[in-house]
């Protein structure tokens, strides 16, 4: 008789991980620090929280120290935010935990905190993983075609986050093609908790952000896109990974820009075998 596999993403299967908080640069920030061995470094991307990563967390705790934190201003975490501060927060958590050396893991908006913190030069980055990069040349403060963030600043702040809530959700960027119900309970959950600082108040002056040079990045890279991501996506991906010397291309299938959540047995085991190559051997 088969045995049945559990859904990953199953609340039974992910019982609720111990929050804890550290203070920087006037932001109380909420992170996560599961399991043991190897460090990983997890940032999510625009609007979402360290809850997104439950199922790879599980997946992973086993072999890896598994961290993640709610950005600034995201999830949890109070603060204004802002790209440059994501830099010096994500920084900041390494310091606090005194880690010697990690991989990055960075989503999405999250793509380009990791690339700069490596490209900065300042920490010891065993390997790193881009998941759904944007083209990391443009300046994305002012939003894109993509993500039209002057008409959600708008939307925000003239009806209230509830109607920018219901726009957002129909974007192809934030659409889930799975029709697994624990999945879209937990993005909608997600959702809920973002408190749109970004969009109703203006951004305060950062730190300079570090220009992001990806040839200059030596270390392991593995560039993931979700099959059915936006076609500009994976454009991006596929030019951002020609632009490393030890890059790997990887496509989830029956994913689309979420796919640690539509596909996330795929991507577990993905992302586990790079890791387990260029991570547990160090």
């Amino acid at each position: 008789m088969a045995t049945a596999i559990a859904n990953p993403l199953s609340p039974a299967v992910h019982p609720q991980a111990t929050d804890c908080y550290f203070t920087v640069d006037g932001a109380r920030l909420r992170y996560r620090d599961e399991g043991s061995g190897p460090a990983l470094l997890l940032v999510h991307g625009w609007t979402l929280d360290l809850t997104m990563w439950n199922a790879l967390s599980v997946a992973l705790r086993a072999r890896f120290r598994v961290i993640r934190l709610d950005r600034r201003g995201f999830g949890l975490s109070s603060g204004q935010p802002s790209l440059q501060h994501d830099i010096a927060d994500l920084d900041a958590l390494w310091g606090h935990l005194a880690l010697e050396r990690a991989a990055l893991l960075g989503m999405s908006q999250g793509a380009r905190v990791v690339l700069a913190l490596t490209a900065s030069g300042t920490r010891k980055i065993s390997c790193l993983v881009l998941d759904g990069p944007p083209d990391v040349a443009r300046d994305e403060s002012a939003g894109d075609d993509e993500v039209p963030l002057a008409h959600y600043r708008d939307l925000a702040r003239a009806q209230g986050m509830e109607a920018f809530r219901r726009q957002w959700s129909t974007h192809p960027l934030i659409q889930l093609r799975t029709a697994d119900r624990n999945a879209h309970q937990l993005l909608h959950a997600i959702l809920g908790r973002y408190p749109g600082n970004d969009l109703l108040h203006a951004a305060g002056a950062g730190p300079a952000a570090v220009p992001l040079h990806p040839e200059s990045i030596t270390t392991p890279v593995l560039v993931i896109s979700g099959a059915h991501d936006l076609e500009r996506r994976m454009k991006s991906a596929d030019l951002l990974a020609q632009r490393f010397a030890r890059a790997e291309r990887a496509v989830v299938a029956d994913a689309g820009h979420l796919p640690n959540l539509d596909n996330p047995v795929a991507y577990n085991n993905l992302v586990g075998a790079f890791l387990d190559r260029h991570l547990a051997r160090i």
